[in-house]
């Protein structure tokens, strides 16, 4: 059993690396894996953007032809610069039920750190912001769409070579049919009539684009008091904005407006998640068939971007985002919500949507090593 660094300039090494995941998940009726293509990507030094400012290294750890455990470590120099401090993230973390095997990844990560004189590890993260983390609760249900499921033996399995809990994630269920308290709607038409908020719509894709980056540097306005955050560069920007229009709704996607100003922002989309497991991540020849299909027949919606600019938080502008969020899930027919990953230490949020009756069912979760 050894580890080694992976060569990610061969495509054919990428490719085992990417793999490893699909091996191991095989057999699991929950996992929904990625896109290949995405997955790929975010190795390809030559091409993804977060190489254009940071770097990293991808290692396996193999006995003979066989692979028993991956890990990235990735100096994410916009975050560090941002934040004036000194982390490494490890990232893209799997590992086959071999305590040994996750104690040998973890090790090299933390090694890569100190020599490249940092003095945290935090993860998992990956090369587009907080792209990545682990499961600890929650383990019967299927994860949505872009959000990891694991084998319930990675948190032990970290904690073991040092790491705490940084933060947890929490993600919400809710009922298609949930009535919010009528007063909610009463301060809602209240708000957008004697404060000027309105709700605006998309009718196709090309509009979205249209609108997209000025939405996106409003969102990033809205989260960068997150410890999480760091401002990505406009060709990270792009990217984001092309993997989401791959699988978006127009009609999924609000902003709330004061003006002419964005004030806040909805980002939805159906769950997609049992057309990725029959498309085994692959487009091609006829993932796109199984994808699209789902989209036509899933009775779950995924709300994975949800908020207000600080300036209008406190003014109702809330109301009218929560009432337009039951709205469009109860509009479109969903059956189901998941309210995707809110940071438990959001209680303004969380209270928030509690009272709209959301179910906390699932929690996933950060590491951090001080060296």
């Amino acid at each position: 059993m050894q580890i080694r660094k992976l060569d990610v300039d061969q495509k054919k090494e990428r490719a085992r690396f990417v793999d490893f995941a699909f091996d191991l998940y095989r057999d699991s009726k929950l996992w929904v894996p990625p896109l290949r293509s995405g997955a790929m990507a975010a190795l390809d030094k030559s091409k993804h953007p977060f190489y254009k400012h940071s770097d990293g290294d991808f290692f396996l750890v193999e006995e003979g032809n066989t692979i028993l455990g991956r890990i990235g470590v990735l100096e994410n120099r916009s975050f560090n610069n941002f934040h004036q401090s000194r982390v490494a993230f490890f990232s893209y973390f799997e590992v086959v039920e071999n305590i040994e095997v996750a104690r040998i990844l973890l090790r090299k990560a933390i090694e890569w750190a100190k020599e490249r004189n940092l003095d945290t590890v935090i993860g998992p993260r990956g090369v587009i912001n907080i792209d990545g983390s682990v499961l600890v609760e929650g383990f019967e249900h299927r994860p949505a769409v872009n959000i990891p499921w694991n084998f319930p033996y990675y948190d032990a399995f970290i904690k073991d070579s040092g790491f705490e809990k940084e933060t947890d994630y929490l993600s919400g269920y809710a009922r298609g049919d949930h009535d919010l308290p009528p007063r909610l709607y009463e301060i809602a038409a209240r708000v957008k009539e004697k404060r000027g908020f309105r709700i605006k719509t998309f009718s196709s894709k090309a509009e979205i684009r249209e609108w997209a980056p000025l939405a996106m540097k409003i969102q990033h306005e809205a989260m960068s008091g997150l410890h999480s955050f760091f401002p990505p560069t406009e060709d990270e920007t792009r990217a984001v904005i092309d993997s989401l229009l791959q699988i978006v709704d127009p009609s999924l996607i609000k902003l709330v407006m004061k003006g002419d100003d964005i004030a806040g922002f909805l980002i939805a989309y159906h769950d997609v998640s049992d057309g990725l497991q029959k498309a085994r991540g692959r487009l091609f020849p006829f993932g796109w068939f199984h994808i699209l299909r789902a989209r036509q027949t899933t009775e779950w919606v995924n709300v994975n971007g949800l908020g207000l600019l600080p300036q209008y938080r406190g003014l109702g502008a809330n109301a009218v985002l929560y009432t337009e969020l039951r709205d469009t899930i109860a509009g479109h027919g969903f059956t189901h919500a998941d309210i995707v990953q809110v940071n438990e230490t959001n209680f303004n949020s969380r209270s928030d949507m509690e009272t709209m009756g959301i179910q906390w069912y699932k929690r996933h979760r950060h590491y951090k090593l001080t060296l």
